[in-house]
């Protein structure tokens, strides 16, 4: 029995709280991590775990155990990657999650770059617009933009996520542009919703010391970003959008900017990762990269056309 592999084994079922999730984290047959516990529990000659056929919990033993483990662990990993840190890139699988249209337009457009840097990453790109457990779901980091409330996760700042209202030229053609945020209730709105709760969100304007926000009736909401994108495109009415999207409806004539004098409160993004896993060097090197492409990038920095018309509150 590999003992540190049946440590690893057992910290995944402690955090996963179950079997079948910590053998699809860590790429095994559940057959594998199943048979690596109770070789553990046996040499150890205690009880680690409580098992029914509905759920898996940790003894009190168990509990002491998978602390030092933790730590155990984590030294082993950084007394490897030391070593190696010199002479190897780093390699192995990563799992990340990031926000759709942020995969869609920044990320996945510029992963040739990240792969020529570091070909040995195998990257697994999930994408969502929900908060995942990442522990739970096996996630190395995820890309997170709003404020963050969970203290049990570890997090680096990455830049801000602008937002600007917009319109299909058909939709301007027949209804006109506003020019101030009390004229929406005129228009018609699409709503964005969030697919957790069903709250459909409240649309925000800052312009100088000014910050209005209102709940506007609209006639279409959607849950999903790119269905969202879509509508405002197909000319349903008023949406709100991230800036580095709408960069590039306006340069391919699918959209125009609304409201140029009033943009949304920017949100901030960041890279977050649990407290209690250990950063390797694959994860190192990605929150790197992402935190130099974010910088980068004209659309996350409002480097394009969309700058000169940013209120000065929310320049940077």
């Amino acid at each position: 029995m590999d003992k540190f592999q049946a440590m690893e084994v057992f910290v995944r079922v402690v955090e996963t709280g179950g079997f079948t999730r910590a053998a699809d984290s860590l790429g095994m047959p559940k057959a594998t991590a199943t048979t690596l516990i109770q070789g553990l529990e046996a040499k150890l000659g205690v009880k680690l775990l409580n098992r029914t056929t509905r759920r898996v919990s940790v003894t009190q033993d168990g509990a002491a155990y998978y602390e030092q483990c933790v730590i155990l662990l984590a030294q082993l990993r950084e007394t490897e990657e030391s070593l190696a840190r010199r002479h190897a890139t780093p390699g192995g699988r990563l799992r990340v999650e990031v926000p759709t249209l942020m995969a869609r337009s920044v990320i996945v457009p510029a992963l040739p770059d990240f792969f020529a840097r570091y070909p040995a990453i195998e990257l697994q790109l999930g994408c969502s617009e929900g908060r995942a457990d990442l522990v739970d779901d096996g996630i190395d980091c995820a890309v997170w933009s709003g404020e963050l409330a969970d203290s049990s996760l570890i997090a680096r700042r990455v830049g801000e996520l602008y937002f600007a209202s917009c319109a299909a030229p058909s939709y301007l053609a027949v209804h006109g542009k506003p020019e101030h945020p009390d004229e929406l209730a005129a228009h018609r709105c699409i709503n964005h919703f969030s697919p957790r709760t069903g709250k459909v969100f409240d649309w925000v304007f800052a312009k100088d010391t000014m910050r209005i926000q209102k709940t506007l009736k609209g006639f279409v909401s959607l849950d999903d970003e790119n269905s969202y994108v879509a509508a405002a495109e197909a000319g349903l009415g008023i949406a709100q959008i991230p800036a580095f999207v709408l960069k590039e409806a306006m340069e391919q004539g699918s959209l125009e900017l609304v409201l140029g004098d009033w943009f949304p409160e920017p949100a901030p993004l960041h890279v977050v990762y649990p407290q209690n896993r250990h950063l390797s060097r694959k994860i190192r090197v990605f929150v790197d990269w992402i935190a130099e492409l974010f910088s980068e990038h004209d659309g996350i920095q409002l480097r394009s056309s969309l700058r000169s018309h940013v209120a000065p509150a929310t320049q940077k």
